[in-house]
Formats: C-alpha cells, sequence, structure tokens
C-alpha cells in the first residue's frame, strides 16, 4: 500500500496526524486513517457516495 498516492481531506490540517486520506485504484478507493496507516478500507466509489450522502442528510446520527 505503500506506493499509493493517498489525499488528505481539505477539511484536515496540513500538519495534522489524524486526517482521512483516499487512494484513488483501479479496483475502487482505499480509505485510511493518517495515525493508523496500516489499517485501509476498501470500497468502491458508489459505496462511498452512499455512505456520504447518508452522512450528510444525518440518517447515522444517534442519540446515546
Amino acid at each position: 500500500m505503500s506506493d499509493l498516492i493517498w489525499q488528505k481531506s481539505s477539511f484536515s490540517e496540513a500538519a495534522a496526524a489524524n486526517c482521512v486520506e483516499l487512494a484513488a485504484v483501479a479496483d475502487g478507493i482505499r480509505l485510511r486513517e493518517s495515525d493508523e496507516p496500516d489499517a485501509v478500507l476498501r470500497t468502491s466509489p458508489a459505496a462511498l457516495g452512499i455512505f456520504i450522502r447518508a452522512v450528510k442528510d444525518g440518517r447515522l446520527d444517534r442519540t446515546l
């Protein structure tokens, strides 16, 4: 995974070590947190889009 080109979220500070990073690959998208670079999630652009829309719509909010 070290040969991937990772991009930080535009909402992250440049020097911050706790950012969401994405890498585009031939078969989809890889996601990781910059402070845990070895824990990589694999997803598709469509599935990531569905997840992002659900977060923005508040459909994943929970009351504890």
